[in-house]
């Protein structure tokens, strides 16, 4: 299926939107954003500091990010975090799980990662309000900050599902491969 917009290259870019090109190939999510370079900036303002280094590892960023992806069933974040999350430290195991593939048992034993999990199926897969057993275990489990960045995480994380799923990003050759080597369907 192709992309529903033209997918840019720094050749055919937008001028207003050639700085997100600098280090070449940006992905397909800034690439496409491209054609409304205005949006650009506040877009990448607001989502650099949530997917960048902070208080909230690497690991668990990841964990959010492909949970949510599953539960949103947005194929091209399913598949392009699968490989950020087997860099991260995550098992195929654990992946499997996140991905649906598994029962989250299977994958995860750790408390802290259940209760995180909880709270991701919660703010992402529920319809309602989360419930104090699973409030709780979160706050038992983080930080009060912890929490407020975990849970802009999932809602940007869910965004993007959303981007990527409606405009039908497509995953690249090069994760495809690295899915099909590490065992995972595409």
């Amino acid at each position: 299926m192709d992309p529903l917009v033209e997918v840019f290259t720094a050749h055919d870019a937008p001028l207003l939107a050639l700085p997100f090109f600098g280090g070449g190939d940006p992905g397909p999510i800034t690439a496409t954003m491209a054609h409304v370079p205005e949006l650009l900036e506040p877009i990448m303002g607001f989502l650099g500091p949530i997917l960048s280094p902070s208080a909230v590892d690497w690991r668990t960023k990841e964990i959010v990010i492909v949970r949510t992806s599953a539960l949103l069933s947005c194929r091209y974040c399913i598949d392009s975090h699968t490989t950020v999350a087997l860099d991260a430290g995550l098992t195929n195991d654990e992946v499997h799980s996140l991905r649906g593939e598994t029962s989250i048992e299977s994958g995860f034993t750790d408390p802290r990662d259940l209760a995180l999990l909880a709270w991701i199926d919660a703010v992402a897969g529920g319809r309602g309000g989360v419930s104090d057993q699973t409030s709780a275990a979160t706050r038992e489990a983080f930080t009060q900050a912890e929490i407020v960045e975990l849970t802009i995480l999932i809602g940007a994380t869910m965004l993007l599902n959303r981007y990527a799923t409606s405009m039908r990003l497509p995953t690249s050759d090069t994760v495809s491969s690295r899915l099909i080597t590490e065992g995972f369907s595409i």
